[in-house]
């Protein structure tokens, strides 16, 4: 879907006009993929805008910069406010955010150690990432032949710009075969995660949901979806998923802060029953937290 572009960017403590944010072609994150980011979303309540979970994706783009090995010069706090500012300079009732925290201009090559930190947060209007029909229709998802990197090679748990040329691999490669999206699995045949969402399968009446050991990113819809699941009186547990587990599953679905909740149809071509009745029960009440229309959830969405 094409950026519809918004009148300013927050860029380094200060808003610039949407055109003039820019970035030397030699920016050091351009070449090396050092950066780091985080997606978040802003949705209309009748408080206004407000932005879901803002605090915990905040808190997780600098524990990506520390876990990359550099540090953010402003504070959480900081970054709250600036990502306030940025949505309500939008003007717009919903959005979706990126901050992105990228190594600068000015020196170049491997050694990231004497560059300069620069912070930039962006927002637009943005649908559902995989179909506004996903939680009734399903998506058709397809076991990429990209693996999910190892702990060793790429840290999962950083959400780094450098990270997703694997998920992006992977979600071309399902787009031209046909699929929606890819399903990435673990160094050791597991399933990890999507290109870009968790993954929940339902096997005997039980949600799982890969653990981080796995090559899952700690997501923070994730985490939701868990807490509002056990609400719901659905046992959920964190444990390692096989390929033939969704192959089998009673139901399953994804969930990110682009693709929300979306119910999977199929895997491989083996069909899925969809939508599942957990799925559907979790999907209701997360639309309702995501716009403050849940008493227990409220303190998730945070007004400008």
């Amino acid at each position: 879907m094409p950026i519809q572009p918004t009148e300013k960017i927050w860029m380094n403590g200060e808003f610039v006009d949407w055109d003039q944010a820019q970035v030397h072609v030699l920016t050091h994150s351009l070449h090396y993929g050092t950066g780091v980011f985080e997606g978040i979303r802003a949705y209309e309540t009748s408080d206004g805008p407000a932005i879901f979970r803002l605090t915990d994706h905040i808190r997780r783009l600098f524990d990506s910069a520390k876990i990359v090995g550099f540090e953010i010069p402003y504070t959480v706090d900081e970054l709250i406010d600036a990502t306030k500012q940025t949505v309500a300079a939008s003007g717009l009732p919903s959005c979706y955010i990126r901050p992105l925290a990228y190594l600068g201009y000015g020196e170049m090559g491997l050694n990231t150690l004497p560059c300069s930190v620069d912070v930039a947060i962006a927002c637009w209007p943005w649908g559902a990432y995989l179909g506004d029909d996903a939680v009734q229709q399903g998506v058709r998802m397809k076991i990429s032949s990209w693996t999910r990197h190892d702990h060793n090679t790429m840290p999962p748990a950083a959400k780094t710009t450098g990270n997703y040329v694997n998920s992006s691999l992977a979600k071309v490669e399902a787009l031209n075969a046909g699929y929606d999206e890819a399903i990435m699995l673990a160094p050791n045949g597991l399933i990890a995660e999507c290109t870009g969402e968790n993954i929940f399968v339902a096997r005997q009446g039980t949600l799982l949901t890969p653990p981080i050991s796995a090559g899952a990113l700690e997501g923070i819809t994730q985490n939701s979806v868990h807490v509002i699941a056990q609400d719901l009186g659905f046992e959920v547990k964190v444990d390692n998923i096989a390929r033939s587990d969704l192959y089998i599953a009673e139901e399953a679905f994804v969930c990110g802060t682009a693709a929300e909740v979306s119910s999977i149809n199929s895997v491989d071509d083996r069909s899925i029953p969809c939508p599942g009745p957990m799925t559907l029960a979790i999907a209701e009440v997360f639309h309702r937290a995501i716009r403050r229309q849940e008493d227990r959830y409220k303190d998730w969405c945070e007004t400008l």
